[in-house]
């Protein structure tokens, strides 16, 4: 064999094996990535509750496309991208996941939670910041992840105060 085809094939071993360690390092990535708060599509959600701090508990349900605060006595039409926003929520991208038996809930201001989201059965109980960067505790379930603080949750009443 001559020496142009033993380096031609030895150059094509080496660009397949780096495209198979390529491959193996992006796999390997996808499944360390922390994911969402949620597992579940933010679309297929019906029901919303956001309780913050001393303020009224906020609860709406979605009829035939739109979403209706049910909490003030009848129905009344909610602000569909408001609350698509807080249902959003669910699908924002996770930092990193701990056990809650890690953290001394209190201290990162979970007991009791800044705000609490409830996305039809599923709760996600806000916290504090943390100490670096601008990002918050959020626990689900038993665990606590950190989340940017853009996906804080915000009651009605902050939203129409901004809108002025």
């Amino acid at each position: 064999m001559k020496r142009a085809v033993r380096r031609q094939l030895a150059l094509i071993v080496a660009v397949i094996v780096l495209l198979a360690a390529a491959a193996w390092q992006l796999r390997s990535d996808e499944n360390a990535a922390p994911g969402t708060l949620l597992s579940f599509k933010p679309e297929t959600i019906t029901r919303v509750s956001l309780a913050m701090g001393a303020t009224p508990t906020e609860k709406y349900v979605k009829r035939d496309e739109h979403w209706w605060r049910i909490d003030q006595g009848d129905p009344v039409r909610a602000d569909d991208r408001r609350i698509g926003e807080l249902i959003r929520i669910a699908a924002a991208p996770v930092q990193s996941w701990q056990p809650a038996a890690n953290y001394d809930i209190a201290k990162i201001g979970l007991a009791p939670p800044q705000a609490k989201l409830t996305l039809d059965d599923a709760t996600l109980s806000f916290g504090s910041m943390t100490a670096i960067g601008h990002d918050v505790y959020v626990q689900t379930g038993e665990r606590v992840g950190i989340v940017s603080m853009l996906y804080m949750p915000r009651s009605a009443q902050s939203t129409s105060v901004q809108a002025q």
